[in-house]
């Protein structure tokens, strides 16, 4: 069976997401984030000690985005990766790397640089810096948006999981004022999706 070795609020919640939407069997280990400093054994599983952490048989990935694309492309249905025929194709590999590789960063920056540094390490011009960036990377996404209720047309793909994953965080370091109103349409969309909500629950 799947294994996710998992924690709330991390990217591990893209794994559950796809897992849920695809119907799949699967058990979790939830970890206590950073699993580095609670879960000093997870080494053996992982031995860079990131979330999340997936096992099928003897497949075993760690990076986020890759473990979607293997889920989907392994159990299907086809229907989260779209077609490369498909005249939307290129907009969908654009924005399923977007979340991690663009948008995910300066929140990243920002988590460090606010909350997980001793108090006399954190750089508040940083922050503001990461905020303001974070900003400017949303307009593609918005504009994507504009005729089409998803990312890749009318039906959720792997690009919108792995954009969403990117703006719930964001909503959580409250920087939702920064989306405009369609993209606060676009999150309640996601939100609402069963899967998605079964997810976020087991995340």
């Amino acid at each position: 069976m799947i294994k996710v070795y998992h924690a709330p609020a991390t990217r591990s919640a893209r794994v559950l997401w796809v897992l849920e939407e695809l119907g799949v069997p699967y058990e979790t280990v939830k970890l206590t984030y950073p699993p580095r400093v609670h879960h000093p054994e997870y080494e053996k599983v992982n031995p860079i000690k990131t979330i999340p952490t997936m096992t099928d048989g003897e497949v075993q990935l760690t990076e986020s985005l890759a473990i979607c694309e293997y889920l989907v492309r392994a159990y299907g249905p086809k229907g989260l990766i779209p077609d490369p025929a498909d005249p939307l194709y290129p907009q969908y590999l654009q924005f399923f790397h977007y979340g991690e590789a663009t948008l995910a960063p300066p929140l990243g920056n920002m988590v460090r640089y606010a909350f997980r540094e001793p108090p006399e390490r954190r750089l508040p011009q940083a922050v503001d810096d990461a905020r303001e960036t974070f900003a400017e990377r949303l307009e593609p996404v918005r504009r994507a948006l504009t005729e089409q209720p998803f990312l890749a047309g009318e039906r959720l793909t792997l690009a919108d999981i792995s954009v969403g994953y990117a703006m719930f965080l964001a909503e959580r370091l409250q920087l939702s004022e920064s989306f405009g109103p369609e993209l606060r349409s676009y999150l309640d969309r996601l939100k609402a999706l069963p899967a998605r909500q079964r997810a976020y629950e087991a995340a």
